[in-house]
């Protein structure tokens, strides 16, 4: 595989086993969350529509200081074990203390289960995701090399997580408590080369400060790359929040629909999984910024599709291409960030300005389309929510910002419009 040599194989192997156990845990839980709302609470679209509002707050307020934490300690896996402690709770938390608090103190129960989620999946997915894109290219390789072992995690929970959850909820969640802690192991192992030939492209002498984050939100590139998100991938991720519930009533029994739901899962995350060999050169080819308008473009169309179909294999059919959206979203978003900001900052940028960011259309916009789903249908919210995201798009057309340098070189002239920080850039200390 490009890139990936005797000197960083073994690393390669080890952190690539990290991103599919914690994305298989995932998948094999969480993944199935707005079902097990709806199924096992018995919570209104209204009300499930909440709690990922509720969620998308503490993940808002989270994620910034994950971002701020993992560029103030480098390479450290500090936060990392953090993370995955909090996984390995994972079932006594549904088990004992969730789902018994949403059936007999709903909103106590929404909060609770918003900090924990927060601490463990939607910040922590964040921050995982972003030391994999530094460490990768610390050791000269394309994120996209590691991130589609996610995506075959993701994809081999999902190929039974429907069944194991149609047998019981708790065998689901048991299952990603087991494999945290083999994550975890593997973690311990993963070595972290700080003195190697790509250091001085990824490690930044200085650490960030507090005012390197204020120069930031001053910066309008970080503005326009926000307006992009709250666009196109609010429309794309919040649809995705119940679409589970919208797939199961093409069908007559509910538990073939979960089934199934499950199968497609697999069928997305392969998609995802051989992408990722590909999407990377794609995007070099064509530039971040492009790809993140072709993001926009599929996203349009798959949801104003979904609104219009009428069969449950034509459902199917759209279903996995969500895979093709999410791997070509994130390279897009990685390179867009090293072409543009600067790399002390690199981390913060991710989290603040793409995933809280993100994050933020779920306090906003997961009520309302919860209340949408209930009132006009999940056929015409997602027409409208196409539309949006489409409308987005080429509003982001004119407002992001073209590569005017060599991709990955993550350096940037002296000017206050391409400095995220200050611009201090200086060679790594050994």
């Amino acid at each position: 595989m490009k890139n990936i040599t005797d000197s960083n194989r073994a690393e390669y192997y080890k952190i690539s086993s990290f991103i599919f156990l914690y994305f298989f845990t995932w998948s094999a839980s969480i993944g199935l969350l707005a079902i097990w709302l709806g199924q096992k609470t018995n919570l209104s679209g209204s009300v499930i529509g909440t709690v990922f509002a509720v969620n998308g707050i503490f993940s808002v307020l989270l994620k910034p200081v994950y971002g701020y934490i993992l560029d103030k300690i480098g390479m450290k896996k500090y936060l990392l074990y953090f993370v995955v402690f909090m996984s390995a709770l994972m079932a006594p938390f549904f088990i004992y203390v969730y789902q018994p608090l949403l059936l007999s103190n709903t909103m106590l129960g929404i909060i609770v289960g918003a900090i924990y989620l927060s601490f463990a999946w939607y910040a922590g997915v964040a921050a995982c995701e972003s030391y994999t894109d530094r460490f990768s290219r610390l050791n000269g390789m394309e994120f996209g090399q590691v991130r589609m072992w996610g995506s075959l995690g993701w994809a081999v929970a999902s190929s039974f997580s429907g069944i194991l959850f149609n047998l019981s909820p708790a065998y689901n969640f048991i299952l990603g408590s087991v494999t945290s802690v083999v994550m975890l192991m593997v973690l311990l192992s993963l070595k972290v080369n700080v003195h190697s030939s790509h250091a001085s492209e990824v490690i930044a002498k200085d650490k960030i400060v507090l005012t390197d984050v204020y120069q930031l939100l001053k910066n309008r590139k970080f503005w326009a790359f926000c307006l992009y998100v709250a666009g196109v991938c609010w429309m794309m991720f919040i649809a995705e929040q119940q679409f589970s519930r919208y797939f199961v009533t093409f069908f007559d029994d509910i538990h073939k629909g979960n089934t199934i739901f499950g199968y497609l899962g697999t069928v997305q995350s392969g998609i995802e999984f051989i992408m990722y060999m590909f999407v990377p050169l794609f995007v070099n080819y064509i530039g971040a910024k492009k790809g993140l308008l072709l993001v926009g473009l599929i996203v349009s169309t798959r949801l104003i599709i979904s609104g219009l179909c009428d069969s449950h294999l034509l459902i199917s059919v759209i279903k996995p291409m969500y895979g093709v959206e999410i791997c070509l979203l994130l390279v897009s978003v990685f390179k867009y960030i090293v072409e543009h900001f600067d790399k002390r900052v690199n981390a913060t940028m991710y989290l603040l300005g793409y995933q809280a960011m993100l994050y933020l259309g779920n306090v906003v916009v997961s009520s309302p389309a919860g209340y949408m789903y209930d009132r006009i249908g999940f056929e015409k919210t997602y027409i409208i929510m196409g539309i949006t995201a489409l409308t987005f798009t080429l509003i982001s057309s004119v407002t992001l910002s073209s590569c005017q340098r060599r991709p990955g070189a993550n350096k940037h002239p002296q000017t206050e419009e391409n400095s995220a920080a200050g611009v201090r850039q200086q060679p790594v200390e050994h």
